[in-house]
């Protein structure tokens, strides 16, 4: 026979709170927040020409900017973060220090499943051939 569920209490519910209550804030904040009338190019506009102007609330071009610059910068901010962590993450340590990661093309790897008499064979002409194919 099987039992109901029940809700476990203590300490670890508390986070889960805390996520509702940001969530609760976060929901009142955009629901109550009063957003200006979007600005449309005009049909004499030159948008190619001043899209980057637009951009950078610059009085440069024909479209009026609204003020992207913050929103621009923590873009880049966010996405040279994430390849920074991208790339700390593609290296490999060996004793404590970062290596860079060198590809032979799998050759270890088919080197370590084929016989040793094939292996010599295959470095033999590897190195006759220039290295990588």
């Amino acid at each position: 026979m099987t039992t109901k569920p029940s809700l476990r209490t203590g300490s670890h519910l508390l986070p889960g709170l805390a996520a509702v209550a940001l969530f609760v804030v976060i929901a009142a904040a955009v629901l109550r927040a009063s957003f200006g009338d979007p600005q449309m190019f005009g049909p004499d506009a030159e948008i190619t020409a001043s899209i980057g102007y637009a951009m950078f609330n610059l009085d440069m071009g024909t479209v009026p900017g609204e003020g992207m610059l913050v929103a621009f910068i923590v873009i880049a901010v966010a996405l040279d973060a994430a390849l920074d962590g991208a790339i700390l993450l593609a290296k490999r340590e060996e004793d404590g220090s970062a290596v860079a990661l060198l590809a032979d093309g799998g050759r270890r790897v088919r080197d370590r499943f084929r016989g040793d008499a094939e292996a010599e064979t295959d470095a033999e002409t590897d190195a006759g051939d220039g290295g990588d194919r």
